[in-house]
């Protein structure tokens, strides 16, 4: 056995506890890692209050991502030993001391950084870079729009487009947050309560728009995305918190600005899919992790004794980047 927080029952943060739970089993081509933090996600607020079950054949513990330590290592696994430091996207299971990752899907931790920062890496910055490079074509000079600019994503992208020699606008809503993002490299930041963002994003790009939108917001921002598109833009669409429907959708402003929406997820992706993204950006990306062209930026670090505390922080979205919660013994 081992200990793991748990959803007692469906519903508010008050429901996760420490307990017990089985160890996971580990394959030849798996790697058994003592789990030292992971990181909050807002995947792990909706499962918890049972609106977004988990994958099948995931572990139904919260947690989407780790750092840690190898503790065994399947027979097949040779470029890997034990002790090694790793960290990992997952399906589920995180919230726990050990977890049982495929090795092609392992990221060495570079020596310059912490198990609190490597635990803030995985989920952040590879949606960032699937939106970014995968789906959204991201090239030097091109103009993109990231929505929640001061979440963990957001705080990837800012970083991937700034280092891909593009320019970064994002919305948000506080002063404390456009600032924030700003400091990061964003170029524009938008206060979305002060009203509609498309014209400001008209204005910043002398009315041709950005070419990329990663947006998690969803039926809300609809409307205005397809505003602040240029031609041939791309529209991300990762989450809809702003809402799943619109009202009315105007099919030849799409067909005329040759606008491309591209919807995904990664939490359900198969493994074969995360292990060729994640080999890319352990390729591309990693190395900046290294010399100090990207950072991980995490808000607050609770011990995972304290994640009722930590979920509360993120549902009242006071965070600036990722939070992280160290695990015990």
């Amino acid at each position: 056995m081992m200990k793991a927080i748990l959803v007692k029952q469906p519903g508010g943060a008050e429901q996760l506890e420490l307990g017990e739970y089985p160890l996971p089993e580990h394959h030849s081509d798996e790697l058994l890692v003592r789990v030292k933090a992971t990181a909050l996600n807002r995947a792990d607020i909706l499962q918890r209050g049972g609106k977004y079950p988990p994958p099948r054949g995931a572990s139904p513990i919260l947690g989407l991502e780790i750092s840690g330590i190898v503790e065994e290592v399947g027979g097949n696994c040779s470029a890997w030993h034990r002790g090694d430091r790793v960290c990992a996207l997952l399906p589920g299971g995180g919230y726990a001391q050990y977890v049982s990752i495929p090795a092609k899907m392992a990221v060495p931790i570079p020596d310059n950084l912490s198990f609190e920062e490597a635990a803030a890496v995985p989920e952040a910055f590879l949606t960032a870079f699937q939106a970014l490079y995968w789906l959204g074509g991201l090239q030097g000079g091109q103009q993109v729009l990231i929505h929640a600019g001061a979440s963990g994503v957001g705080t990837a992208a800012i970083q991937l487009a700034r280092q891909a020699g593009s320019i970064a606008l994002i919305t948000a809503g506080s002063a404390r947050k456009l600032d924030f993002c700003l400091q990061l490299g964003a170029k524009v930041a938008i206060n979305y309560r002060d009203g509609e963002f498309a014209a400001h994003i008209l204005e910043a790009t002398q009315n041709q728009g950005v070419n990329i939108i990663v947006d998690c917001v969803g039926g809300a921002y609809w409307e205005q995305n397809i505003q602040s598109l240029a031609v041939d833009g791309r529209l991300v669409l990762l989450a809809t918190m702003g809402g799943g429907t619109v009202s009315q959708v105007i099919l030849t402003t799409i067909i005329r600005k040759r606008l491309q929406i591209i919807g995904t997820t990664l939490r359900g992706r198969e493994r074969e899919y995360k292990t060729e993204l994640t080999r890319d950006f352990v390729t591309r990306i990693m190395p900046g992790f290294e010399d100090g062209r990207y950072k991980a930026v995490i808000d607050a670090v609770f011990p995972w004794e304290e994640a009722a505390e930590a979920h509360r922080r993120m549902e009242d979205n006071l965070n600036l980047g990722k939070i992280v919660l160290t695990v015990g013994d």
